[in-house]
């Protein structure tokens, strides 16, 4: 399994190349003399291909690349899939390029669409003005769904909120922590994410010291962690993505700051682990559903995956994008590649049986996800909290080291 950053090099010419030959590849791959005859239909897919977040886009693309290819391999499939991969670089104006691209394009009939929140609200609207159904695989921002009627936005994933009160119950009742200095990037994403923890950690009984918002990609982290040490709070949350989560957590230790490092799900990938190293150990994550491995689909997931031989892993989102393109396709063969009739057909989804468990929408089109996951960095690796030396007893997370001293 290689890198995922390696296939970050790719210009996103090269990446759009590849992903329609995959799709053109998909689409005439020879079968039964009937395959021949079935009408071509078209989706998108868009995600962060390049950039600091590319390993989960990635992961998120080639798990939806797995569901077309599986159902172009079904001999009950009324229709013929091919696929259109797009790169929004987690980028809102190139999001919305993206979107434009797929949504005027009449033989796109639908799209898997984004993780990164920043993209995913800028493009709700351009899907509506196009009555393109886009269903979102991987953002948590609430106002995604929950902002507007459209019924042509729909989320398999779960939200922030869920999130944000699991991971201050789990900080302050849980672990014992009690005062909190938040960083978070100014995006709505890390906004969000800072008020929702600010919210429940309140409720917890636990106490936020002080609240910084920072620049997205921003390089020094300094000014804002000296204030902090300053603080002596328990704990340092993130909310933000894993390349500024990285460079927090590197910092941290630089400086000195002896506190527990805790962050959102954007930091909970496999390239936090490989570029963060030996500073990634102890840090607490926490994602909507199970481990992939835990979930109810998750083992013929995975080892469809495997098979599959792609050259990046998954990610915590791919099963999402996997159970997005096989709900848009559900829909399509049951009522016909028109986006108006696939998007009423998504909006009425219930009870739907899927690898990651039931999925029901509510009249905003949002799948509740009610189980989230706690994680923690050990060995270079993003362990299940139940199922880590941590929880054991056999190590101590850092914060709570420091609270010793």
């Amino acid at each position: 399994m290689s890198h995922p950053e390696s296939s970050s090099h790719l210009s996103r010419r090269e990446i759009l190349r590849g992903g329609a030959a995959v799709g053109v590849a998909l689409a005439l791959c020879p079968a039964a003399p009937a395959l021949a005859q079935k009408k071509t239909v078209k989706l998108a897919f868009i995600g962060p291909l390049t950039g600091g977040t590319a390993s989960n886009g990635l992961g998120g693309r080639n798990s939806f690349l797995l569901a077309v290819q599986e159902r172009n391999a079904d001999p009950k499939s009324k229709y013929q899939y091919e696929t259109e991969v797009l790169d929004d670089e987690c980028k809102p104006t190139v999001a919305v390029q993206a979107a434009l691209k797929a949504s005027s394009d009449p033989q796109v009939v639908a799209g898997v669409t984004h993780y990164c929140s920043v993209t995913a609200i800028a493009t709700v609207d351009t899907y509506h003005k196009a009555g393109m159904p886009a269903m979102v695989w991987g953002a948590v921002l609430p106002e995604i769904t929950y902002s507007h009627d459209y019924i042509e936005i729909t989320r398999v994933n779960g939200t922030m909120i869920n999130q944000n009160n699991v991971a201050a119950d789990f900080a302050v009742k849980s672990l014992g922590f009690k005062t909190f200095a938040l960083i978070h990037d100014t995006t709505d994403y890390g906004r969000a994410h800072a008020k929702w923890f600010t919210e429940f950690v309140e409720k917890a009984g636990g106490k936020i010291l002080s609240a910084q918002g920072t620049a997205k990609d921003q390089k020094d982290y300094a000014a804002e962690l000296t204030r902090a040490k300053g603080d002596k709070p328990e704990v340092i949350w993130y909310g933000g993505l894993t390349p500024d989560g990285v460079r927090v957590k590197v910092q941290m230790d630089k400086l000195g700051v002896r506190a527990q490092f805790q962050g959102t799900s954007g930091i909970k990938s496999d390239t936090y682990n490989e570029t963060a190293g030996p500073s990634a150990e102890g840090t607490l994550a926490f994602v909507e559903g199970a481990p992939t491995e835990k979930l109810p689909g998750g083992k013929k997931f995975l080892d469809a995956y495997a098979k599959a031989a792609f050259k990046e892993p998954s990610e915590a989102y791919g099963p999402f994008a996997y159970v997005a393109a096989n709900l848009v396709i559900d829909a399509i063969e049951a009522v016909g590649p028109d986006r108006a009739k696939v998007a009423q057909r998504l909006k009425r989804t219930k009870n739907a049986n899927t690898i990651i468990g039931p999925v029901e929408f509510d009249d905003h089109g949002q799948n509740t996800v009610s189980l989230i996951s706690k994680y923690v960095s050990q060995d270079g690796k993003w362990v299940l909290w139940e199922d880590s030396e941590y929880a054991s007893g056999k190590r101590t997370l850092p914060g709570l080291k420091y609270k010793k001293l």
